[in-house]
């Protein structure tokens, strides 16, 4: 088994997944993961940054499949005994034009963004090692998308008591209400990413108070952020930041010294802690 630090980036094959792993395997000292859904594009993403003199590695990863996910813990688990950095950065967005129906987009978006982020987290963060870090890629559209919400559903996403199940719940009746048509009705705004975010900042929230009352000692930082407006893919051209600048924060967070105490289960912007 290697006693090699080990780091692994999910959706690592472009935009910001790229430029975070780019990053890393720049400043962090051990192994760094590239992980993405299709391996042909994973494996070409890896021979573009060894062009550059960089040594990533690759493992096939998507955030759908549980399958996926438990061979690439297995591995992890096998190999190194653990991990020490997990950047969750995998996540899709669809197109303000896109004719698919908003039901369709609510329920991928959600289904991905979201309970594909949970999963990776439940079956990864048992493996994070002391002094470990984990950082959920999130957006500012999650801060947005709740001023635009019911005030009901603000008090709910704001709770520092809501459990994992209950925000479970919370996503798929946003899902199931743009089934029905309903969903501006109950009090949700019109947006599925701004949506499946709120989730991903709020379960990094949960996420964190469960770290403190089980593994308080072990002092692992996780954190939700915004890498800001990038230009990529999902995007588009006219977005402010390159992706190497939407890195800067989630590399921040995943690099965190070992004795540092913070952040923890905040959200956060431009490496400033954020209000929710």
């Amino acid at each position: 088994m290697s006693s090699t630090p080990v780091a692994v980036v999910t959706g690592g094959n472009k935009g910001i997944g790229f430029a975070i792993v780019q990053a890393l395997c720049k400043q962090f000292t051990g192994d760094v993961y590239l992980t993405a859904r299709d391996s042909g594009q994973g494996q070409a993403a890896v021979a573009k940054l060894q062009e550059e003199g960089l040594s990533p590695l690759f493992h096939q990863l998507d955030i759908t499949d549980l399958q996926s996910i438990r061979t690439l813990r297995d591995f992890l688990k096998e190999k190194y005994g653990g991990l020490n950095v997990l950047v969750n950065n995998a996540g899709i967005a669809f197109k303000v034009d896109d004719p698919t129906p908003f039901h369709i987009q609510a329920e991928a978006t959600v289904k991905t963004n979201f309970f594909g982020t949970r999963d990776v987290c439940n079956m990864l963060l048992p493996l994070i090692k002391p002094h470990g870090r984990v950082v959920n890629v999130s957006s500012f559209m999650s801060v947005m998308t709740l001023t635009k919400c019911s005030q009901d559903l603000q008090q709910k996403f704001r709770s520092d008591t809501i459990t994992e199940e209950e925000l479970a719940k919370l996503m798929m009746k946003f899902v199931e209400d743009t089934k029905k048509g309903v969903h501006e009705k109950e009090g949700w705004p019109n947006t599925a990413y701004g949506v499946s975010k709120i989730g991903v900042t709020v379960l990094s929230r949960i996420q964190a108070r469960m770290l403190n009352e089980k593994r308080k000692a072990d002092r692992i930082l996780l954190n939700a952020c915004c890498p800001g407006w990038v230009r990529t893919d999902m995007t588009g051209p006219n977005a402010t930041k390159s992706p190497d600048e939407g890195a800067e924060t989630p590399v921040y967070l995943a690099l965190l010294s070992p004795d540092a105490d913070g952040p923890h289960g905040q959200f956060v912007s431009e490496k400033k802690v954020q209000n929710w």
